[in-house]
């Protein structure tokens, strides 16, 4: 756990990651949804820019992520959206341009609102055991507390607070 997110391994193919915000449901929605505020924060480590950002809130519509770094190879990422129930629940598939870790990844994102918090809980639900490991060994909660800690200096920057303890 880093900055409040915490990392649990309910099943042998899940990875489950929650963290609190000090903003409202529909924002921390906007947030994960609108390319406009994607840019912003998604994907934390400095020198990343979310360089293609294509999201289309239809079930069966695909959407696409690519970032870029001036000194990496570029990485991109996509999949369908399976459900979606704005602003509390969002389902879609993942697979990245050049895999690491085998097969596709169903990511489910739960925004539970309380008293003017968000509690984000991401259900990542792998193919494989293989799968699941390899993702817990890469380090991704790190990157994402980054952003997430950029995210809370948007939510602050909007009047909406910034991370809460659980």
């Amino acid at each position: 756990m880093r900055g409040g997110l915490t990392v649990a391994t309910p099943s042998d193919t899940e990875i489950v990651m929650t963290r609190w915000f000090n903003a409202p449901r529909r924002l921390v929605w906007d947030a994960h949804t609108r390319c406009d505020l994607l840019k912003k924060w998604l994907f934390g480590w400095d020198g990343w820019e979310l360089a293609v950002c294509e999201v289309d809130l239809t079930v069966g519509a695909r959407y696409r992520y690519v970032w870029r770094h001036p000194e990496k190879k570029e990485m991109g990422m996509g999949g369908v959206m399976r459900e979606i129930a704005a602003p509390e629940r969002l389902v879609q598939t993942e697979q990245f341009d050049d895999p690491w870790y085998p097969g596709e990844a169903l990511d489910t994102m739960v925004l539970t609102e309380q008293d003017g918090r968000t509690l984000y809980t991401l259900t990542m639900r792998f193919e494989s055991k293989t799968g699941r490991d390899i993702a817990l060994k890469s380090g991704m909660e790190k990157g994402m507390e980054v952003g997430f800690e950029r995210l809370d200096k948007i939510f602050a920057a909007m009047g909406a607070g910034g991370a809460a303890g659980a």
